[in-house]
């Protein structure tokens, strides 16, 4: 989904920054599976290892589950009026967790997956590329109606470990780093 104009004149910078970030993943997304049979798809590349469509899959149950947990805190600041006072970036442990998503840190850290967000084996490559599109529009959405909080002051229950704690900020962060891991694993997957 492309920003419009309207859109990027609402956004403060780094939520527009973010925001063209995720049309970027998209786009990526559409290049990779244009052109992939169902069948090289569901492929896993070596045993045990994602295919394209298992990677997907887990990035839309993963945008799912992690905007779940988020837009209930999202309501009640909302309700609260607590309107933006700053920019929305992660904080000091916000920004390592976010660090430890991105794809340059797969080989120092690699982490395993919560079992509620683990990939079915081998789904469909046309369904699970457009649950991860429609995971995308509500990614945007969230975004847009939420750039008037403070977003980097509201806290939501971490949706894999609840005593961790972080900003709404640190969470739409977390789901573009996330998205990206994944896209350069399944383009890895794609490419074998």
């Amino acid at each position: 989904m492309e920003s419009t104009d309207e859109t990027r004149a609402a956004l403060p910078a780094e939520l527009q920054a973010l925001d063209d970030e995720l049309v970027r993943l998209e786009a990526d997304a559409r290049r990779l599976v244009d052109g992939l049979s169902d069948a090289r798809g569901r492929a896993q590349p070596v045993p045990g290892a994602w295919s394209v469509s298992e990677c997907l899959d887990h990035l839309a149950t993963a945008n799912r589950v992690y905007l779940e947990a988020m837009r209930p805190a999202a309501a009640r600041a909302r309700q609260r009026g607590r309107l933006r006072r700053g920019p929305a970036l992660p904080g000091l442990i916000g920004r390592w967790f976010v660090r430890q998503l991105e794809p340059e840190s797969v080989e120092r850290y690699k982490m395993k997956s919560p079992r509620k967000i683990r990939p079915r084996t081998a789904p469909p490559l046309a369904e699970t590329f457009e649950a991860f599109i429609a995971s995308q529009q509500d990614v945007h959405a969230f975004v847009r109606e939420g750039a008037d909080l403070d977003l980097a002051s509201v806290h939501f229950r971490n949706p894999f470990v609840a005593v961790i704690h972080f900003s709404l900020a640190t969470g739409v962060h977390v789901i573009a780093a996330h998205e990206r891991r994944h896209l350069r694993q399944a383009w890895r997957a794609r490419q074998r």
